[in-house]
C-alpha cells in the first residue's frame, strides 16, 4: 500500500490482493474458534446451571470448541453463509475490485480450510451448489479517515431459519415488540442451537430492521448498550427468555439466551418495524483491519 497526493490531500492506496489474503485467513479463524466473550459467557452459563444434563451439554460445547481450535477444524458442520460489513475510510483508494477480492477471499478460505460449501447459485430453480460458499453478502459504509475495517460473520441456517420480521403498529409499543421477540425465541426452541444470541432491530424500514438485527450480533456479549433505556429492556427480555427454560440444546435449564442486543433506528410515524435475528451460541465472527 502507498499514499498518493491528490487535490491537496493524501490518499492511501490499498491493493485488494492484501484484503483477499486477509479474508481467506479470517474465513478459517471464525470457523475454528470462539471469540473471548463467547468463551466467557459459556463458562458463566456452566457456573450458574443447576440441571446436570444441561451443564453436561454446555461442557460438551466447551470441549468441542477446544478440539476445533487445537486441530483447526470447524466448530460446526454448517460453516454458514458469510456476511461482510465494510467500513471504508473516505481517503482510501483501492487498486482492484474490492468486492471481487472479498468474494475470492471467502472462496479461497473455504477451499484452504476444507469448510463445507453451503451456498446455491439460484434460490428457487436448480439450486446447484456453487462449490466455494460464495457469493457472500456485502454491506458497504463510508467513514472518515484512511483505514479499512471488515467485520465478518458466518451464520448457519439452523438459527437463520428461525429468525423473523414483523411490521408492527406504533400502538403495539414496547409490549408488542417484547411479545414478538419472545415469541420468536420460543418458536425457535432447540432448532437455533441454544443458548442463543438474539439481535433485535427496531425501526427504520422493512429491510433496514433486518440489517440492524443481524449487525447487532457483532457486539461483544459483555458490552453494554449505550442507551440505558434499551440496556434495561435487554436485561428484562433476557430474563424472560431464560424463564422459558428452553435451555442448552433444548434440554431445559437456566440459560436460553446468552444475550439480547437491541439496535434502534428512527422510523416513519406510521410504522414500527421489528426484526429478530437469532444466532447459535458460537456467534462466529471476526474483524480484518488495514
Amino acid at each position: 500500500m502507498r499514499s498518493l497526493k491528490c487535490y491537496n490531500t493524501y490518499m492511501r492506496e490499498i491493493n485488494v490482493r492484501e484484503i483477499e489474503d486477509k479474508v481467506c485467513e479470517a474465513a478459517g479463524t471464525m470457523a475454528f474458534s470462539y471469540t473471548k466473550d463467547i468463551q466467557n459467557s459459556i463458562d458463566a452459563a456452566i457456573e450458574k446451571e443447576t440441571q446436570n444434563n444441561c451443564r453436561m451439554a454446555l461442557e460438551m460445547l466447551k470441549d468441542n470448541a477446544a478440539v476445533a481450535k487445537e486441530q483447526r477444524i470447524p466448530l460446526c458442520q454448517d460453516t454458514g453463509m458469510v456476511t461482510v460489513y465494510t467500513e471504508i475510510g473516505q481517503e482510501v483508494h483501492f487498486s482492484g475490485n474490492l468486492h471481487e477480492a472479498i468474494i475470492n477471499g471467502v472462496a479461497e478460505g473455504t477451499k484452504k480450510y476444507l469448510l463445507r460449501a453451503s451456498v446455491v447459485a439460484d434460490p428457487l430453480f436448480n439450486r446447484k451448489n456453487t462449490g466455494d460458499n460464495t457469493p457472500c453478502i456485502i454491506y458497504d459504509s463510508i467513514v472518515p479517515g484512511n483505514s479499512v475495517r471488515l467485520k465478518l460473520c458466518t451464520k448457519g441456517f439452523g438459527s437463520e431459519n428461525m429468525s423473523a420480521l414483523k411490521m408492527l403498529k406504533p400502538s403495539d409499543g414496547i409490549e408488542g415488540v417484547r411479545d414478538f421477540v419472545l415469541q420468536t425465541i420460543g418458536n425457535a426452541g432447540p432448532n437455533a442451537c441454544p443458548p442463543m444470541i438474539a439481535g433485535v432491530g427496531i425501526g427504520g424500514t422493512f429491510d433496514y430492521a433486518a440489517y440492524l438485527a443481524k449487525r447487532a450480533l457483532l457486539y461483544p456479549i459483555d458490552s453494554i448498550n449505550p442507551d440505558p433505556k434499551y440496556a434495561a429492556l435487554e436485561e428484562e427480555w433476557k430474563k424472560a427468555a431464560d424463564d422459558m427454560h428452553i435451555g442448552t440444546m433444548g434440554l431445559g435449564g437456566n440459560t436460553t439466551v446468552l444475550r439480547i442486543r437491541i439496535e434502534p433506528f428512527p422510523t416513519h410515524i406510521a410504522g414500527l418495524p421489528c426484526a429478530v435475528n437469532l444466532c447459535c451460541h458460537a456467534s462466529r465472527h471476526t474483524e480484518v483491519i488495514l
